[in-house]
C-alpha cells in the first residue's frame, strides 16, 4: 500500500490491540530507572501531564528535577535548531550532567531521545551519542529502540511503515511535505530502509531488527522482551505502534528486559514517552485549570489584556492554521519580514518598530499575532538553511524579550518547534517549568513556568506540524476563557 488508505485498512488481519492495565505499568514503571528525555524541541511535552521540563543543565536544576517525585522528567536541548556537529557536542555535554547528577542522587537512569514523528532530526547523530557515553560510563547500550508513532494525530508504525494521517487517508510519511524538509529529507517511510538511509548504509536494512503488531498483540510483553533480550552492541529494532496499548505493551516487554539486565536507548516520537513514563492520555484542559502560580510580586510590568501568539513555522499546516484563525476574528497581525531579517543594515530598526506596535497593540482589544512573513527562505543546502533559521529565530525572540520587558500578557503561545523553545529560553526565561498538559487532544503543551518573567503567564508550547486547521483557532478560544 502507499496510500491515501483507510486507517482500518491498514491495520487489518493484525491481532486486535492487547489491553495492559495502565495502573499497574504505572506502579511497576515507577519502581524502575528514572527516565530522562532529551528533547531536541519542547514539543515533545505535548504528550505528558504533571512532568518537570529543564531548558538548563546546571547541577541545581538537574537537582531539582531528580528530586520531584515523578517517574522523569525532561531537558529540551533544541538540538533540531542545531548544525549537527554542534547538535553532537550539546548531546555529549548534557548526557555527561545528567549522568553526574543522577549519580549524585543515587539514581538510576535511562535515556530517550525524543525528536519528530514525521522523522525530522539528527538521527543517527543523536543516539550514537548516547551509545557512546553509555559505554564511557561502562554500562553498554545493547539496542536503540526506534518507535516514532504519535498516537493522536496519526502518525502510526505498521509494517515497519511509519504512516500519517491526512485529509484524504493514511499516507506513508515519506510522500509527506516533512519528507522534503531542507535539513532534515528523507526517502525511505520503511524504518528499516530508513535507518539505513540515514545511517549511509553503515546499518544495512537486513540487521535492522522489528517488533510488528503480530509480535506485540500477539505475542505480548513476554514477545518483547524475547526480542529485545536477544539485541546486543547497539542494535536498532524499529517498533510497530498504532494505539497506545500497543505502547503500554512495548513499554511492558522493555521493562521486563531491563530487569534481565538489558539496557536501551530510545528514538522516539511523543506517544512512546508518555507510555514510558506509565501515563495515559487525559483529558485537554479548560480555562478554568490554567491559572498558573501568581507573578513575583516585584514584577512592574504593566499586565494587559490580551495574549500574544508567536507563529515561526512555515509548514503548510501551520499556515492554514493562521489563515482559519484570521478568520475569525480578534486578532491583530503584526508580521516579521524575513529578508529584512536577513540584511544586518535593516534588522534592528525592523525589529525595533515590530515590538513597538506589539506592546500598543496589546492592550487593544484583540490577541496579537506576532508572526514571520509566509514565503520560505531557503538556503542552498541544510546546513545555510539551518543558519537562515536561526537568525530569523533570534530575531523573534529579540522582539518577543522586549514585548515582555514592557507587557505582560494574558498567556503567550509559541507556534513551530524552534520558535517555542527559543521564546521560551531566550525571551521568557525559562529555566524550569511543569508541563501541566495539553489544550487539544493529545497535542499543544502547557508549561508552568517555576519562576523568573515568565511566572503566572501560561505558556503554550504548539508544534507547527499538529492539530487541524482550525486547531490554533481551538486553542485560543480556550485560552480566552481565563479569568
Amino acid at each position: 500500500m502507499t496510500g491515501p488508505v483507510d486507517v482500518d485498512d491498514l491495520v487489518r488481519g493484525y491481532p486486535p490491540p492487547l489491553r495492559v492495565d495502565a495502573g499497574g505499568l504505572a506502579r511497576r514503571v515507577a519502581a524502575g530507572r528514572r527516565v530522562v528525555v532529551l528533547d531536541d524541541d519542547p514539543t515533545g511535552t505535548q504528550s505528558v501531564a504533571d512532568v518537570p521540563v529543564l531548558t538548563a543543565w546546571e547541577p541545581d536544576d538537574l537537582a531539582w528535577a531528580f528530586a520531584q517525585d515523578t517517574p522523569g522528567f525532561f531537558v529540551l536541548t533544541n538540538t533540531r535548531s542545531l548544525a549537527e556537529a554542534d547538535a553532537v557536542a550539546l548531546g555529549e555535554e548534557v548526557a555527561a550532567a545528567v549522568a553526574r547528577a543522577a549519580a549524585e542522587a543515587g539514581v538510576d537512569h535511562m535515556l530517550v531521545s525524543r525528536s519528530d514523528s514525521t522523522l525530522r532530526g539528527h538521527f543517527p547523530a543523536e543516539t550514537d551519542v548516547l551509545v557512546r557515553a553509555a559505554a564511557a560510563a561502562g554500562a553498554p547500550v545493547d539496542g536503540i529502540v526506534i518507535v516514532p508513532a504519535m498516537i493522536e494525530p496519526g502518525r502510526l508504525t505498521v509494517g515497519s511503515v511509519h504512516w500519517m494521517r491526512t485529509a484524504d487517508g493514511m499516507i506513508p510519511v515519506s510522500h509527506s511535505e516533512f519528507a522534503r524538509d531542507a535539513t532534515f529529507g528523507y526517502t525511505n517511510a520503511d524504518l528499516r530502509d530508513w535507518v539505513a538511509e540515514k545511517t549511509g548504509g553503515r546499518v544495512g536494512r537486513g540487521a535492522v531488527a522489528t517488533l510488528t503488531l503480530t509480535d506485540l498483540r500477539g505475542g505480548g510483553p513476554t514477545r518483547v522482551a524475547a526480542v529485545l533480550g536477544g539485541l546486543t552492541d547497539a542494535q536498532p529494532v524499529v517498533v510497530d505502534a498504532a494505539t497506545d496499548d500497543d505502547l503500554r505493551v512495548l513499554v511492558e516487554g522493555l521493562l521486563a528486559a531491563e530487569a534481565a539486565g538489558k539496557r536501551f536507548v530510545h528514538r522516539s516520537g511523543p506517544s512512546f514517552v508518555r507510555a514510558r513514563l506509565g501515563q495515559t492520555a487525559r483529558a485537554p484542559l479548560a480555562a478554568d485549570d490554567l491559572h498558573a502560580a501568581g507573578a513575583d510580586p516585584a514584577d512592574a510590568r504593566t499586565p494587559v489584556p490580551n495574549g500574544l501568539v508567536v507563529v515561526g513555522s512555515h509548514v503548510g499546516l501551520t499556515t492554514r492554521q493562521l489563515d482559519r484563525l484570521r478568520a475569525a476574528g480578534g486578532t491583530t497581525d503584526v508580521e516579521l519580514d524575513v529578508p529584512t531579517l536577513l540584511d544586518p543594515a535593516r534588522r534592528g530598526a525592523h525589529a525595533g518598530a515590530v515590538a513597538a506596535a506589539v506592546v500598543d497593540l496589546l492592550g487593544g482589544d484583540a490577541d496579537v499575532v506576532l508572526r514571520t512573513s509566509r514565503t520560505l527562505v531557503t538556503g542552498a543546502d541544510a546546513e545555510e538553511s539551518l543558519a537562515i533559521a536561526r537568525t530569523v529565530s533570534a530575531s523573534v525572540v529579540g522582539v518577543v524579550a522586549e514585548v515582555l520587558a514592557r507587557a505582560r500578557p494574558r498567556f503567550v503561545v509559541a507556534k513551530g518547534g524552534i520558535t517555542s523553545s527559543d521564546t521560551a529560553t531566550g525571551a521568557l526565561g525559562i529555566a524550569r517549568a511543569w508541563a501541566r498538559g495539553t489544550l487539544l487532544p493529545g497535542i499543544v503543551s502547557v508549561w508552568e513556568p517555576v519562576a523568573g518573567p515568565a511566572r503566572g503567564i501560561p505558556y503554550v508550547v504548539f508544534a507547527g506540524n499538529v492539530g487541524d486547521d482550525a486547531g490554533l483557532l481551538d486553542a485560543l478560544t480556550v485560552l480566552r476563557g481565563i479569568r
